[in-house]
Formats: structure tokens, C-alpha cells, sequence
């Protein structure tokens, strides 16, 4: 396996990784105040739009040719970092 397919795969768990904490996110929204209810509705569909927005990332990496991937790279991350402060920022206001 290339860096790179280790690096897509890698990716991928820790996508589906973050899936999973946004459903359990969904699944508190029922247990919340009705006036909690609205604002975490708005933080799951943004960490939803942004993990569209890395799935994306990773089809352009599955595109790109060797050579170019460590040019997406940079971009890569930085979608990934954003998705990760938002789940963390997430999970934090919904404990």
C-alpha cells in the first residue's frame, strides 16, 4: 500500500469515526431542553456540511495522481482539522 492509500484509508476510518459521534449527537438532541433543541440542531448540520466537505477531500485525493497528492495534502488537513474542532466543540456543549 502506497503512503497515499495509507493516508486515504487513514482518513476514512477517522471520517466514519466522526460519523459515529454525530449520530450519537443526533440521538441527545431528543434528550435536550426544547430551547437547546434549535442550536444543536445548527451544530450537527454544520459538522454535516463539513464532513461533506472532507468526503469530497477524499474523493479529490482518490483522483489525483501520486504526484499530486502531496499538493492536496495541505488543503486536506486543513479541512481536517476544522472537522475535528468542530466535533470536539460539539461533543463538549452536548455533555
Amino acid at each position: 500500500m502506497s503512503n497515499r492509500e495509507e493516508y486515504i484509508h487513514k482518513m476514512q476510518e477517522k471520517l466514519d469515526e466522526w460519523n459515529s459521534e454525530i449520530d450519537m449527537l443526533v440521538t441527545r438532541v431528543g434528550e435536550a431542553s426544547v430551547d437547546a433543541k434549535h442550536e444543536y440542531r445548527e451544530q450537527i448540520e454544520s459538522l454535516k456540511a463539513k464532513q461533506a466537505t472532507a468526503r469530497l477531500k477524499i474523493a479529490e485525493l482518490q483522483h489525483s495522481g501520486e504526484d499530486a497528492w502531496g499538493d492536496l495534502k495541505t488543503g486536506i488537513e486543513l479541512a481536517w482539522n476544522s472537522m475535528g474542532e468542530a466535533v470536539d466543540s460539539a461533543r463538549s456543549r452536548f455533555k
